[in-house]
């Protein structure tokens, strides 16, 4: 017996939503084009294209997520990969592309179950940032430090850092490293992302980009945005000068700059959250019985 699809959307409403998300993004990345074209380098910026391998065209390209039938003359979507023919229009071929994916879609439920199932902590301060240039003869960015290289050292080693982000704590130096509260492996990750913590919450992009195109790509990109605006407060916080960016620091070697790099750590928790809960949902919809391909026969 078929199986009822999930959502027909007709032609003039997901054709409107594709130019909607792509004028969304061309605005929001037309920046990073136009210093693109003329080799003028971002390290704020550049770095959501160089950390994250999900590329502006990647982003600007419009999938419908999982259990959508696009219909009427969809035949543009039809020569994508991973899209066929179904009764009533286009969709995308969940299980063929799951079956692919199914180890990260796996592992994308469990980050996401564990980081939610406990509170935030807000006492690390940004101090992953300073960790990864103590003691360090080259930095990755080639950005000044605002306080030169021995007061930074000397704020991290008094402060401690309380990291709990394994891609964070792995760009630590050598000398950064003992100064964290504990080591970090990729193998406990489950047992310490936690929800307060900005770079967990800024990878809610790579798993929802990872999730293309299971999941819907407005999801994908209100994790995009919420990403880059955790990278200025990122920046500002970190021992780097980018006032030249436009960007003002948040003193965190003071206490008002640690008051309001909490303030702001609990503010993007908050933003987080509901987009964590989306994504959970998009993964435990693809991940129940019957829900591979719901609109096959």
């Amino acid at each position: 017996m078929p199986v009822v699809p999930l959502i027909v959307l007709p032609e003039d409403e997901w054709r409107s939503r594709v130019e909607v998300h792509e004028m969304r993004v061309d605005e929001r990345v037309a920046g990073h084009r136009w210093r693109a074209e003329r080799g003028i380098a971002h390290p704020v910026d550049d770095f959501l294209w160089q950390y994250y391998r999900f590329r502006p065209a990647d982003l600007r390209r419009w999938h419908p997520g999982h259990g959508v039938v696009l219909a009427g003359n969809a035949s543009d979507v039809l020569t994508r990969p991973d899209y066929h023919r179904v009764e009533g229009g286009v969709a995308l071929d969940s299980a063929a592309v799951l079956e692919r994916r199914a180890s990260t879609v796996r592992r994308s439920r469990d980050l996401l179950t564990a980081v939610m199932s406990r509170p935030g902590r807000y006492g690390c301060f940004g101090m992953h940032e300073w960790a990864m240039v103590h003691g360090a003869g080259e930095r990755r960015h080639p950005l000044p430090l605002r306080l030169g290289q021995r007061e930074t050292d000397r704020v991290v080693e008094e402060l401690g850092a309380r990291c709990t982000h394994v891609d964070a704590y792995r760009f630590f130096t050598p000398s950064g490293r003992p100064l964290n509260d504990r080591a970090l492996t990729r193998e406990d990750q489950l047992a310490y992302e936690q929800p307060g913590c900005l770079h967990a919450n800024m990878d809610l992009y790579r798993i929802a980009y990872k999730l293309s195109p299971l999941v819907d790509s407005g999801l994908v990109f209100e994790c995009f945005e919420l990403a880059r605006a955790i990278r200025d407060l990122d920046m500002a916080a970190s021992p780097y000068d980018v006032s030249g960016f436009g960007i003002a620091p948040v003193p965190v070697e003071t206490a008002a700059g640690r008051a309001t790099y909490v303030t702001a750590q609990r503010a993007f928790q908050q933003r987080a959250e509901p987009l964590r809960r989306r994504l959970l949902t998009a993964v435990d919809g693809l991940l129940t019985p019957q829900a591979v391909d719901p609109l096959s026969n």
